[in-house]
């Protein structure tokens, strides 16, 4: 079977403080995207083989990958082994803060179940995902927004009527989640960026990690600022610990318009790519 596999933002995303465990007390909302990997699963039959395959040739095809994990997760909560067959067909760039990993494992998980025969509830394949990331439980719910607590796997569906198009930008690097929460605690604001929340009908966009991470990688906060200035876009913010910065605009020929003149700001080193939310 074929499935979509959506990227997703952070409209909001709100660092509580540190906890016991060493995670990140947070608040977030996530939204899912129409853009999205495909993902395929092929459940082959009796035996205890899993040949993954990606279309990116950088993404891992050990047990390392997050949807290796949750398949290998999802025999153990059963009991069952199967020979499967998995290729990730990827569109979503890696280290952008915009979910891939997390929503390829969620999409497997929920694949499996229901090619196993659905042995498992919403609520199992939730409790499952949440072992292996934060943010594989959103894309369970499979709704279009939700609240994210805890360190982010406590989630809530809320309503969002909303359908956003909006503009994606990641730059040439990557960036590593541990590494921006780690540095959050001792992170300072740059002076002459925005920081404070946009408010928007949606709610107060604003994004706890932009103060660590634009300490370090200055173009990001330069973006920003270049989108913000802008006349066609209602908010900008990085998604998650970034690299991506998304900027919503009024219409998508306008998100279309705006693609057209990030590619040409960033001269060709960045990943560009309109979409809109609620998918």
């Amino acid at each position: 079977m074929t499935f979509h596999s959506p990227a997703k933002i952070n409209l909001w995303l709100r660092i509580l403080g540190k906890r016991p465990d060493g995670f990140h007390e947070v608040q977030t909302r996530l939204c899912r995207l129409a853009l999205g990997d495909t993902v395929e699963l092929e459940l082959r039959g009796k035996g205890t083989d899993v040949a993954l395959t990606c279309s990116d040739p950088t993404v891992p095809l050990d047990e390392s990958n997050l949807a290796m994990r949750a398949l290998r997760a999802f025999e153990s909560r059963t009991g069952r082994q199967s020979s499967w067959r998995i290729h990730l067909e990827k569109k979503i760039p890696a280290g952008a803060g915009l979910g891939g990993g997390s929503s390829n494992a969620a999409t497997i998980l929920t694949a499996a179940n229901k090619l196993a025969g659905s042995p498992l509830t919403q609520a199992d394949l939730i409790e499952i995902g949440a072992q292996i990331g934060s943010d594989i439980p959103c894309f369970i719910l499979d709704t279009p927004a939700a609240d994210g607590a805890g360190r982010g796997e406590q989630v809530t569906p809320v309503d969002f009527p909303w359908q956003l198009p909006l503009v994606l930008i990641k730059p040439p690097f990557p960036i590593p989640t541990p590494w921006a929460y780690k540095r959050w605690a001792g992170s300072k604001e740059l002076p002459g960026i925005l920081y404070s929340p946009q408010l928007c009908p949606w709610g107060a966009m604003s994004n706890d990690l932009e103060r660590p991470v634009f300490e370090k990688h200055l173009l990001l906060p330069t973006l920003k600022t270049w989108l913000l200035e802008q006349g066609e876009v209602r908010a900008a913010l990085m998604s998650g610990s970034g690299s991506t910065m998304f900027a919503i605009t009024e219409t998508p020929p306008q998100a279309l318009e705006l693609a057209e003149k990030a590619r040409e700001w960033c001269g060709g080193t960045s990943w560009v790519q309109s979409t809109m939310t609620g998918a």
